[in-house]
């Protein structure tokens, strides 16, 4: 089953060498299919997503919120994720 929409993510780690400790960006991929939400651990079924949300934070990015039945998920981002969302609200 091929996706609908993909929306980039990533997560800071921490990295600790020694006595050194960095941060590093890992960029992952969030896609939408006709009845799941999949990210780089999580499937989340299309019957126990509520909503999505949007906040933007400074001047760059944001975090993009996936309302369920077992919480709220944060997700950052820095693009836009609009086109996401209303794919998403189209189903």
């Amino acid at each position: 089953m091929n996706w609908i929409a993909v929306q980039p993510y990533y997560k800071i780690h921490r990295v600790v060498d020694g006595i050194e400790q960095r941060t590093e960006e890992q960029w992952r991929k969030m896609y939408l299919y006709e009845d799941r939400i999949v990210t780089k651990y999580r499937v989340f079924p299309l019957n126990q997503v509520f909503d999505l949300s949007y906040r933007m934070m400074g001047g760059e990015g944001g975090f993009l919120y996936l309302h369920t039945r077992q919480g709220v998920y944060s997700y950052t981002v820095k693009e836009d994720p609009r086109t996401f969302i209303e794919a998403f609200k189209q189903l």
